[in-house]
């Protein structure tokens, strides 16, 4: 199976020219102001494109789905469309599973603090296959400018826990690429780059049954 990685996009998903792969996977931020408007044309680009499967997680800027009741997102979010909020989509009998979340003390959305966010990374399955988060795992593709280590403690300690043969994410632009380590593959999809451009392509990850 053939996965195609994308990250904060931030508005501009229709400039991207994806590659064909079975599942098509987004690690949140597809919007910049997070309103209504640029969630649902986000999510009928999303739905148009021709993987058969089509996985996507919030992010910090999401502020509209923050919003959302389990029925309201069942009315915006397409029916071709996996939304996961911290919960799994079986594909071809691989257990994808996903969480908005980061440890940012702002007022972004789908943000906690660090104490708070540990009990959202208990709740992933000790059976998960591909983890996509929005955030990425401490001191893995997760520099700043500053060369500070922004993602999270407590997600590697699960994450390595339970080893998921891909961890997915996005959110800090200066960290495009993939890394394995002890036999997991993290990679970070963001789209843009630190100048807020639009120049990673997609990644192309071989999940291996």
């Amino acid at each position: 199976m053939n996965i195609i990685c994308i990250s904060d996009t931030h508005n501009q998903h229709r400039l991207l020219h994806v590659p064909y792969g079975e599942v098509l996977v987004h690690t949140g931020d597809f919007t910049e102001g997070g309103t209504k408007r640029e969630v649902i044309d986000f999510f009928e680009w999303f739905a148009q494109q021709p993987h058969p499967h089509k996985v996507c997680i919030a992010g910090n800027h999401e502020f509209y789905l923050e919003k959302l009741t389990p029925t309201q997102l069942e009315e915006i979010v397409p029916p071709t469309v996996h939304y996961l909020y911290e919960n799994s989509a079986c594909i071809e009998n691989i257990k994808f599973w996903g969480s908005p979340y980061s440890p940012i003390n702002s007022r972004w959305a789908f943000s906690k603090n660090s104490n708070a966010i540990a009990k959202h990374w208990e709740k992933i399955p000790q059976d998960t296959d591909v983890l996509l988060t929005h955030t990425p795992p401490y001191n893995i593709l997760d520099e700043s400018e500053a060369e500070v280590a922004l993602g999270c403690e407590h997600l590697r300690k699960r994450v390595e826990k339970i080893q998921p043969q891909f961890h997915i994410f996005g959110h800090l632009h200066n960290n495009y690429g993939k890394i394995k380590r002890n036999k997991i593959t993290y990679v970070n999809a963001t789209s843009f780059n630190k100048n807020s451009k639009l120049i990673n392509p997609p990644i192309k990850l071989h999940y291996l049954l």
